[in-house]
């Protein structure tokens, strides 16, 4: 494969510049990126970013400097020719992925970006981590708006992230992807109770790849470590994926235990059940 797309070559797409440097123009796109963004993103060393950029800069592809409103945050951004060079990137790669095409019959071509897309997908499933992260982070902060933003959106009623009831307390739990949030779950373990899993969500982003089974396992594994026998949860009517799911994990429904206004579900595992099966 990487002798099929010249990822080998000194030239990439016949250009007078490495794979990496060109991967490197793309990702800086058109609207500019930070370049801590930047290393996050394609999980670069430093030295070897700036390197990198320091070739582009050289070849007066683009230019690294403040990021617009605060002089603390160093961005690189494309000159005119870095634009061009874009574009003409843009139109090799299409050229390039035509001619792997075009040997190919309908139903070939078919097969082979099905399988890609499938390898993408379970590719991007395996660099997904977990990890506990503090609710005061701003991961978990980006997590919360966007899991009370689309709750708002799906509930008949809207939806209110309670004061207080914002993670705070107990276990909260990350999943990111590049350094993006990209789902969330906590765990809520009070004296004499059954272990409560609340705020779980994956972002549509990633939806599929079984991230939220993984998370919803995390934390019945955390649960257990700290002593719980039983863990239980709570939903609303119109997350049917989220039922499908607690329901495949051996969640059965119990009787209301809360006094949640947006509940219309309540769910129970014991926890010396079989773990939650993996997609």
């Amino acid at each position: 494969m990487t002798q099929r797309v010249g990822a080998l070559d000194d030239g990439y797409l016949a250009r007078d510049r490495p794979l990496a440097q060109s991967r490197l123009l793309w990702e800086i796109g058109p609207a500019g990126a930070e370049v801590a963004a930047l290393r996050a993103r394609l999980d670069l060393d430093t030295g070897y970013l700036s390197r990198l950029l320091r070739a582009l800069e050289g070849a007066g592809l683009v230019v690294v400097g403040p990021a617009d409103g605060d002089g603390r945050v160093r961005a690189a951004r494309l000159t005119e020719a870095g634009h061009a060079e874009w574009a003409l990137l843009d139109r090799e790669s299409d050229a390039l992925a035509w001619s792997m095409l075009a040997p190919l019959t309908d139903g070939q071509r078919g097969r082979l970006t099905a399988a890609m897309a499938q390898v993408q997908r379970l590719l991007m499933a395996s660099l997904v981590g977990v990890e506990p992260c503090p609710p005061t982070d701003p991961r978990a902060r980006a997590c919360l708006r966007a899991y009370a933003g689309e709750l708002a959106e799906r509930f008949e009623t809207g939806f209110e992230l309670a004061p207080g009831d914002d993670g705070e307390t107990g276990l909260f739990l990350v999943a990111t992807l590049a350094a993006e949030a990209v789902g969330c779950g906590a765990l809520r373990l009070a004296p004499d109770e059954p272990a409560e899993i609340k705020r779980l969500w994956v972002s549509r982003s990633v939806r599929g790849l079984g991230v939220g089974r993984r998370l919803l396992g995390e934390l019945e594994q955390r649960a257990r470590a700290a002593g719980a026998e039983t863990v239980r949860l709570d939903t609303n009517r119109s997350l049917t994926e989220a039922i499908r799911l607690y329901r495949s994990a051996g969640y059965h429904e119990i009787p209301r235990y809360n006094a949640n206004p947006y509940a219309h579900h309540w769910f129970a595992k014991r926890l010396d059940a079989p773990p939650t099966r993996t997609e």
